[in-house]
């Protein structure tokens, strides 16, 4: 069973749906194109691409925020090594997620994807005040597109078992992060699947 942080009593983690119509899906650095997951995250990718596959059949929009680093210039890589390249497989969602035309690709250089991008305006313009969020690493790259989020007052759903940790800290300190500093409702694949089944656009 995987780790599910207790969450607070707050009004939005008690609740036990979502608005669908004003809800979106955002799949944070689940890439490789074509070449495949990062070794050890085949589970997460599986059950992200089930919340993507159930997106889809309810008109919800699907948001993938990705690493499109430029080589030899970004900070990033001065920490990490290349990664996530422009113009690369790596850079590319991940194949088995069954990204498609109509859904958005949100390039990023750094590790928030609100970060000078136009995530939040192209959020906006969709009509959305509620995130589902998925992806990877955990630590990094979601915990700093939360913040983004909290900050700009979306209210977020994270799936737990569709996100991923490799890089640094544990998964179960990632998610305690999420429910007590970003007020994220943390919960698992199936609940998502619930969320988004119950109703569509």
């Amino acid at each position: 069973m995987p780790y599910v942080p207790v969450a607070q009593d707050t009004p939005w983690q008690q609740a036990t749906d979502i608005d669908v119509a004003r809800t979106a899906v955002l799949v944070v650095d689940i890439l490789g194109g074509e070449e495949g997951v990062v070794p050890g995250l085949e589970a997460m990718a599986q059950n992200a691409a089930r919340i993507v596959a159930a997106a889809h059949e309810a008109g919800v929009p699907v948001v993938c925020s990705c690493d499109a680093h430029i080589s030899g210039l970004d900070r990033e890589i001065e920490l990490w090594g290349e990664h996530g390249i422009a113009g690369t497989e790596a850079a590319k969602p991940l194949a088995s997620l069954g990204v498609r035309e109509g859904d958005f690709i949100v390039p990023k250089r750094r590790y928030d994807g609100f970060f000078q991008t136009d995530l939040d305006l192209t959020l906006r313009e969709l009509g959305v005040d509620t995130l589902v969020v998925c992806g990877c690493d955990t630590n990094i790259c979601v915990q700093h597109t939360l913040a983004g989020a909290y900050f700009r007052t979306y209210k977020t759903v994270v799936a737990a078992d569709a996100c991923g940790t490799f890089l640094i800290g544990t998964q179960e300190a990632g998610l305690d992060y999420f429910t007590r500093c970003y007020d994220s409702r943390v919960v698992d694949t199936d609940t998502v699947l619930a969320y988004l089944q119950r109703s569509g656009r």
